[in-house]
């Protein structure tokens, strides 16, 4: 219905590769990065898997095309390439993937994978592991919910490794993530320490205007310039202070979810933490 369409083209661009291109050119005239994400995940069909390679293979050579790469990069759940297929799934998630970094590579940009919940972290970890002897560029994604991030970060803030903190949009038990919203703040604060300390790339994703305050603090406190960290938030949301960020000359990159997929993607953002439609409902009244 056009107020509902209205509404999705808020957060979702589009369902086509032509449409994320143009978001991502869009962006770009607003001095902003991009990371581009086509829809989809847990699936159990192995063609699927394929045509989501397919996918990311096309719009990479569309971004490449127009010039966009060198602000743009993409962003993958291992889960929509093959990792829950039966008995393979991590062979062809390696597999999958590694085709999407050489297309990534050969168009100028990277490819950063995607976390999803906390039974995956082990196997994106190892086949990021086994990704960056040959693409070392790969991106990783670390959720400060979970108790084991703080190590992990450590773990991964070494020179070269590029890492998105978030805070983690999945509904966890409270044996492997902290529930209280305080306790995942707080988390997320440590995590930053170690990251913005270690001689990586970190990738701030988060909306939250403390959090964004902090961060920035301790970038100062560790010695960071801008362009040796990025801040990231979601496509459509506190546009305003994504452009503020850039104009301060800080690296702003947005996510930019796109394709058929849309309403798995807003359901999820909505339903699985309050916060998320707290912020939804906002951005709805204030675009801010």
């Amino acid at each position: 219905m056009p107020v509902s369409a209205g509404i999705v083209r808020s957060y979702v661009p589009g369902e086509t590769n032509e449409s994320a291109a143009d978001a991502t050119a869009g962006l770009a005239q607003d001095g902003l990065l991009v990371t581009l994400d086509f829809l989809g995940e847990d699936t159990l069909d192995a063609d699927q898997a394929e045509a989501t390679v397919a996918a990311y293979v096309d719009v990479l050579k569309q971004l490449s095309a127009r010039g966009l790469t060198r602000g743009a990069e993409v962003s993958v759940k291992l889960s929509a390439i093959g990792q829950f297929l039966p008995e393979v799934g991590h062979k062809t998630a390696l597999e999958n993937a590694r085709t999407i970094c050489r297309a990534a590579r050969n168009a100028g940009t990277t490819v950063t994978l995607d976390m999803e919940d906390h039974t995956t972290t082990d196997s994106t970890l190892s086949i990021l592991r086994e990704l960056r002897k040959d693409f070392p560029e790969t991106g990783a994604v670390l959720q400060a919910m979970l108790h084991r991030t703080e190590a992990d970060c450590r773990a991964l803030a070494h020179e070269g490794s590029r890492v998105r903190l978030c805070k983690g949009a999945y509904l966890e038990p409270e044996d492997v993530a902290f529930q209280d919203r305080l306790d995942v703040d707080k988390s997320y604060v440590r995590c930053l320490k170690v990251l913005l300390a270690g001689e990586g790339y970190p990738m701030i994703a988060t909306h939250d205007p403390r959090m964004i305050e902090i961060a920035g603090s301790l970038a100062s406190r560790y010695g960071r310039t801008p362009g040796t960290y990025e801040f990231q938030m979601l496509y459509g949301i506190r546009p305003d202070e994504q452009r503020r960020l850039a104009e301060k000359g800080e690296r702003v990159r947005v996510y930019v979810p796109y394709g058929t997929e849309w309403y798995g993607y807003l359901m999820r953002r909505l339903a699985e933490r309050p916060q998320n439609l707290s912020f939804f409902v906002k951005s709805l009244i204030s675009k801010k």
